[in-house]
């Protein structure tokens, strides 16, 4: 149920007519990768990303330059990556928002604290480089085609403008890795 619920609420986000208009892809992209919009983050006032004005590319924000990497590294304050997973036998949800320094901060369902903490310099950079690896603007935005996993997770990664989706059994062994770079989604 919660992710159907989250999958309306990510699929709500893409746009008033879900017929591409300003969510284009960017020219030269294979997929089609998403902008996420301020309402859906609760961290939106740190991400650039979140900001975006209508007419820009994805993963732009109006400090990057035209040819600046959606992988550049964050300032400390900014998020780096935010992760929900939610589903799992106790259909629990929980968030993970990763800043550019390694600290990070876990949220509950209804975006209430549940932990912080920081990442080591070689978790953040092992993180770092799954990310990159993956290559957000080239992933579909939902992930597809894996086996049916019950009571598995849905996971939905943002991560440079970029928002992809999918089930624990679709997602592509780079976006595996980014979920094992993580810190957990649960305490204990």
């Amino acid at each position: 149920m919660a992710a159907v619920l989250l999958g309306a609420v990510v699929l709500a986000g893409c746009g008033p007519s879900g017929s591409g208009g300003d969510d284009a892809p960017p020219k030269g992209s294979a997929g089609p990768g998403t902008r996420t919009s301020a309402g859906a983050d609760p961290t939106a006032g740190t991400d650039p990303a979140a900001s975006e004005q209508p007419g820009q590319s994805p993963g732009r924000s109006p400090g990057r330059s035209p040819g600046a990497s959606t992988s550049a590294v964050p300032a400390p304050g900014e998020t780096l990556v935010r992760v929900t997973r939610s589903g799992g036998f106790a259909g629990d949800t929980h968030t993970l928002v990763v800043k550019g320094d390694g600290s990070w901060s876990r949220l509950g369902a209804k975006a209430e604290p549940e932990g912080t903490g920081k990442l080591s310099q070689q978790e953040l950079a092992a993180l770092r480089t799954a990310l990159r690896e993956a290559d957000f603007a080239r992933l579909p935005r939902i992930a597809t085609g894996g086996p049916k996993i019950y009571d598995g997770f849905f996971y939905t990664f943002v991560h440079g403008g970029y928002e992809v989706a999918g089930e624990q059994g679709s997602l592509s062994p780079a976006l595996e890795r980014v979920a094992e770079a993580l810190p957990p989604f649960t305490q204990g």
